[in-house]
């Protein structure tokens, strides 16, 4: 029986134009983070398993992580997620690193999960974190930088909304204002985080299996969803606009003075560390219309390994929903491939013709060599194929001449230049 030729399921295949799209979105990312301070890290891989149990969540550890025994008995995992093994490796270093400390990398993750648009079993994630800020400038310069990035891939306040909401906020309506019991409250903060994905009817039947008798009668469900329809801060009950946690927000949503950006009390963020500020970016698209990116405070993680905490502020943005975001707006620049010229040879030159080759490899330009022994005709069809822009042609005559055909493949113009005039114009 033949091998299949199709990827892992989840995963993907990334031929030179899927790749080019990917350095695009990358290199994009880079710049505009190392703009705003960030130095790029990176890690293994594998992590012990230990470190996600901690903190992370049982769904995602129990469900969606690949783990497994190694050879030496230790239990391990294919990272999910970036924050735990950033956590770990400030904690390493705890007094010898310079605080504010501004982190960012591209890794690549693994999470056990149904494929469906926007999520993948594999894929890469910008991840920006910064230590040691616990005022909420932190907040403001990460959601100031997400701003930024969108803005350098061409995009404008009216393709996204940046939604907002504080951990400690919510606390305080499940466990004060609603009077929630402790296990209720952890419930109905993760029913809140799913409420999006289903519909009214579902999201009361679950509040229902989950509030107990004395909550119900304590119209739990109708203050709740009063607290959900809020569309600003100042919806929220009287009682909530004292405390630390709202004038903390309402402190953020002014400074940010963005006009995409709202007060969002379903935003929750599905990991047990965030401790804050917690927010998500939403495609408009009414095709795409769902989470692109997301982060907040998690400022009890670093302690986890036995050092003093440090207060941090990070978020995640995938590699596969941003790619949806610039489809879904048609921001995708056209991405040329990487040779700037094809050389179709005429006869057996090749060997004669290297030096030439390697003198315009030296002047800058990127140089495929068709080295098939194809008619000229046959070649010039490969070099457009590939969208390869320039051709030059390379035979014995122009060997002897030093003047050599250089063909523009998108007008069909064809000029014969010397070396130093062709890489001029191709330059050019």
């Amino acid at each position: 029986m033949a091998l299949s030729t199709k990827p892992y399921k989840g995963a993907r295949d990334f031929y030179p134009e899927d790749k080019r799209l990917q350095k695009y979105m990358f290199r994009t990312w880079r710049q505009a983070v190392e703009r705003f301070g960030y130095e790029e890290y990176d890690a293994p891989i594998l992590e012990p398993l230990d470190i996600y149990l901690a903190k992370t969540g049982s769904e995602i550890v129990d469900e969606q992580t690949y783990s497994f025994t190694d050879r030496g008995k230790r239990e391990v995992v294919i990272r999910p997620e970036m924050t735990p093994t950033v956590s770990r490796m400030v904690a390493a270093r705890r007094q010898e690193l310079s605080y504010p400390l501004r982190l960012y990398s591209i890794p690549n993750l693994w999470r056990y999960e149904r494929p469906q648009r926007g999520r993948l079993r594999e894929h890469w994630q910008l991840n920006v974190d910064i230590f040691g800020v616990s005022s909420c400038n932190a907040e403001m310069e990460l959601i100031s930088l997400a701003d930024y990035i969108f803005k350098s891939f061409g995009a404008d306040h009216s393709m996204y909304q940046v939604r907002i909401n504080h951990r400690g906020l919510v606390n305080e309506i499940l466990n004060k204002y609603l009077a929630l019991s402790e296990q209720s409250a952890y419930h109905v903060g993760k029913l809140i985080d799913r409420k999006s994905k289903i519909d009214q009817s579902s999201f009361l039947s679950q509040l229902d299996e989950i509030l107990l008798d004395k909550e119900k009668l304590a119209n739990v469900p109708e203050k709740l969803l009063r607290i959900l329809s809020a569309k600003s801060l100042s919806d929220l009950p009287d009682d909530l606009k004292t405390s630390k946690d709202y004038q903390e927000l309402a402190e953020l949503l002014d400074g940010l003075k963005l006009d995409n950006a709202i007060y969002c009390p379903e935003v929750m963020r599905g990991f047990d560390y965030y401790t804050g500020i917690v927010f998500e970016v939403f495609d408009n698209d009414p095709d795409n219309n769902r989470a692109m990116m997301g982060g907040g405070r998690y400022d009890g993680l670093v302690g986890l390994f036995g050092v003093d905490p440090v207060p941090t502020v990070g978020f995640g943005w995938g590699d596969v929903t941003l790619a949806n975001f610039l489809n879904a707006h048609h921001l995708l620049p056209e991405l040329p491939p990487e040779s700037d010229v094809y050389v179709c040879l005429v006869g057996d030159q090749y060997s004669l013709a290297q030096p030439l080759i390697m003198s315009l490899r030296r002047a800058g330009l990127n140089v495929s060599v068709d080295l098939s022994g194809k008619r000229l005709g046959d070649q010039l069809k490969t070099a457009d194929k590939k969208s390869i822009r320039y051709a030059v042609i390379i035979g014995e005559e122009e060997l002897k001449s030093g003047n050599f055909k250089l063909k523009d493949l998108q007008n069909g113009q064809e000029n014969e230049l010397t070396i130093k005039e062709l890489v001029a114009t191709i330059k050019k």
